[in-house]
């Protein structure tokens, strides 16, 4: 007894166990709150999918979602999809210029605006615009209890607040996109015109002959999946946010990060199958 006291006495005094044992903890507990919250959102993800194909879907709310998401943002789109035009044009002029082939860069701009600028650009400012939104809206909802109170009126919160958010999302982000794409054109023909003289109509031939269907159809595609994306997640936040006035504030924040990265985790996935399939 005396031996073992005395061990024990020398491993609390020296504290290296005790320090390695709360490391081992802290890592533990990451990766426990990492891995439950991956499956509280893929349950989440399932009950949002479950709920869109139920019998009774709240069209107005949907509607109204839609003209939010749409409307709202398409003064922010336009004009940062024509700045967006300017800037590649002017940036890529000079290179063109240098090898004498200038008269590429109107399909050059519009591969590139198809192809990866316009739906990664205008997915990242929506996730910024609606999914912040979507997360504190949602998450003042939810501090003052008003989904606490749809429960009890017998009024599926699911159904009514997020479902239409989501579809409304996937829905309206491949339009905002197109919105940027031909913004973007605009921009691009202002920025070749800053230095030379080109003719709207040529500007246009140019560009669209440049482009076929496996640029175009590929990106239109990974646009939904990035409405998606913003939808759920923005949703998720707010959805599941505590119930102090500062979860608010932390769900608009969490939803804008998360929904960036799984917005370029999604690009870089329709990236190497649209490389695949080609």
């Amino acid at each position: 007894m005396n031996n073992t006291t005395r061990l024990q006495d020398k491993i609390a005094a020296s504290g290296r166990p005790v320090k390695v044992n709360r490391k081992a903890f802290s890592i533990k507990e990451k990766i426990s709150g990492f891995l439950s919250g991956v499956a509280d959102m893929t349950l989440f993800t399932w009950r949002t999918f479950r709920e869109t194909f139920s019998r009774s879907f709240e069209f107005s709310e949907f509607i109204r979602q839609c003209f939010q998401i749409g409307n709202k943002s398409f003064p922010l789109i336009a004009l940062t999809g024509t700045i967006m035009g300017i800037v590649l044009t002017i940036q890529s002029r000079p290179a063109l210029v240098e090898f004498g082939a200038v008269t590429m860069l109107p399909g050059m701009v519009a591969i590139s605006l198809i192809r990866e600028m316009g739906p990664v650009i205008t997915a990242l400012l929506c996730a910024g615009k609606v999914g912040s939104g979507m997360g504190a809206e949602l998450g003042s909802m939810k501090v003052t209890e008003q989904i606490d109170a749809m429960e009890v009126s017998a009024t599926n919160p699911m159904r009514f607040l997020v479902v239409t958010r989501v579809l409304a999302a996937t829905l309206m982000l491949p339009l905002l996109v197109l919105f940027a794409d031909a913004f973007g054109f605009f921009g691009s023909w202002i920025g070749i015109n800053i230095k030379g003289d080109v003719n709207i109509v040529l500007f246009f031939s140019r560009a669209f002959s440049s482009v076929d269907f496996m640029d175009f159809f590929p990106a239109l595609i990974k646009s939904f999946f990035f409405g998606a994306v913003i939808g759920l997640v923005g949703c998720y936040k707010g959805y599941t946010a505590g119930r102090g006035t500062e979860s608010v504030g932390s769900a608009a924040n969490s939803a804008v990060v998360l929904a960036s990265l799984l917005i370029i985790v999604v690009d870089m996935i329709a990236v190497q199958v649209t490389d695949m399939l080609q």
